[in-house]
């Protein structure tokens, strides 16, 4: 009954709760992707998505960790969209994590998480949340959402947290079946993809410049 009652209560926890729980029992001395699997539980792949996007709702996140974080979600998002079990490669299962900095940047990522939570509305615009086609299309905005995380823009503003609000976007919007939110995750890697086109393409006009200079 104690066990039953237990899961009642995790059940009837928002998204915001659930994962503050798992973030106040990172091990103090540092955190495997394996480990915080294991912290998520029985509530599967999109809640581990969704904190494993918290860390990059910073403008600047910590070196390194998109690759591993974004890594992870790629594999998470194909998992789901072929339909397999929670599976992560031992590879990137290893890989410690500081708890301390992970903590810190995490801490200052839910108070993002909060502000989206608060505008999703369980139930809203049906037809974008469920459904054969809409679902293929979510999953691949997962999919495409962890593309752009990955991308080596970490140390430019933004560059991270642009693809990884619209990744929570599509997390909230499965987890609650909110339409709104799922459409919102679609702008969010349209809005990502002009981002790194201007990135891109300033850079080439930086690059130009500088050569006819040199060439002078």
């Amino acid at each position: 009954m104690e066990a039953d009652s237990k899961y009642h209560q995790d059940d009837e926890k928002s998204l915001v709760e659930k994962l503050q729980s798992v973030i106040d029992i990172m091990p103090p001395e540092g955190v495997t992707l394996a480990q915080i699997r294991d912290l998520i539980g029985r509530e599967g792949v999109m809640l581990l998505i969704a904190f494993l996007t918290i860390v990059f709702l910073v403008p600047v996140s910590i070196p390194g960790v998109s690759t591993v974080f974004g890594g992870a979600i790629l594999v998470l998002s194909l998992s789901r969209l072929l339909r397999r079990p929670l599976w992560l490669p031992a590879r990137l299962e290893r890989r410690v994590v500081s708890s301390e900095k992970l903590s810190a940047a995490m801490d200052r990522g839910m108070k993002w998480v909060r502000r989206l939570e608060r505008i999703s509305s369980p139930g809203r615009l049906p037809s974008f949340a469920s459904g054969k086609v809409m679902s293929g299309l979510n999953n691949a905005g997962l999919i495409l959402g962890a593309i752009l995380l990955m991308a080596p823009f970490g140390l430019i503003p933004f560059s991270n947290t642009l693809p990884a609000v619209a990744i929570l976007f599509f997390a909230i919007g499965i987890l609650q079946r909110d339409g709104g939110c799922t459409l919102l995750g679609h702008l969010m890697n349209i809005a990502t993809i002009v981002y790194f086109g201007v990135l891109i393409g300033g850079g080439a006009v930086a690059l130009q410049k500088l050569w006819q200079q040199i060439t002078a």
